[in-house]
């Protein structure tokens, strides 16, 4: 019977079975640690990938009604653009501390939450709300990143506070003119955009503020009017009373009138 050692030099260190078995149980051992290992799964409607060792998330035109929660927590990048996607509630991304860049660009968003981006204001470098339906933001929602943000082809309604959110923002410097406000506390700025408006000096605060002083002025004459009217009323009024109480005394026989009126009395009996 031929034996396989035959083919292989007789000066070649020959490896002892006992080795070749320890070897193949640990490479079994390895195997099974491999096959237990917990990894995060994409979510059904979407699809994952490794590019250059980066993992990305992509949900695009799925249908999505809200942010998936079940998303891979070593994202980086997460596009869930071309959805129907309503709004951005309080730690949506709160589990994904490596995120970089995030598009939920062409979906249907009216709302962002005061802490929607809590957990990546560190992380995120890249930020896409274009094309949505958002009028107006909580000047606290984006005050910690420092991502490149960009709001084109929102219905902005141009006050006080967008002008305050804008502030504290990096905007994407190719869409910047693409702010545009949809409406405006004053409507001769409708339909231009914010940035144009705010660059020929234009301060909505003072708007906000001037409002304000009218209304309490409004208010403060309408209190000053009612306490007149409350006056002259009750002046009237005790006018009318202080008539009918000297008329009553008038109507009252005088004290000559019944000193003669007890003589004549007297006189008769």
């Amino acid at each position: 019977m031929l034996n396989m050692w035959d083919f292989v030099d007789p000066n070649m260190p020959r490896k002892s079975p006992i080795f070749d078995g320890c070897a193949l149980l640990r490479a079994l051992l390895f195997g099974i640690v491999l096959a237990n290992t917990p990894v995060m799964a994409c979510p059904k409607s979407c699809h994952c990938m490794e590019k250059s060792g980066l993992t990305v998330v992509q949900c695009i035109s799925q249908n999505l009604d809200k942010i998936p929660s079940d998303l891979p927590q070593d994202t980086v990048v997460l596009i869930l653009t071309s959805n129907h996607i309503t709004s951005i509630p309080k730690q949506a991304f709160k589990e994904l501390h490596h995120l970089q860049e995030l598009d939920l660009s062409n979906n249907d968003i009216e709302t962002v939450d005061v802490a929607a981006f809590q957990g990546v204001f560190d992380s995120l470098l890249v930020l896409d709300l274009s094309n949505n339906h958002i009028q107006s933001v909580p000047k606290e929602a984006f005050a910690r990143l420092h991502a490149k943000i960009n709001l084109s082809n929102n219905p902005w309604h141009c006050e006080c506070i967008l002008q305050e959110v804008l502030r504290e923002l990096r905007l994407d410097p190719e869409t910047v003119n693409e702010v545009i406000c949809h409406t405006a506390v004053q409507d001769e700025y409708a339909g231009k955009p914010l940035i144009q408006v705010l660059d020929s000096g234009i301060n909505f605060c003072n708007f906000h503020h001037k409002t304000t002083d009218v209304a309490m002025f409004v208010t403060m004459f309408g209190w000053f009017t009612m306490v007149i009217a409350y006056v002259i009323y009750y002046v009237r009024h005790n006018q009318e009373d202080a008539r009918r109480h000297l008329e009553y005394l008038k109507s009252l026989p005088s004290s000559s009138q019944i000193h003669r009126d007890f003589d004549t009395i007297s006189t008769v009996l």
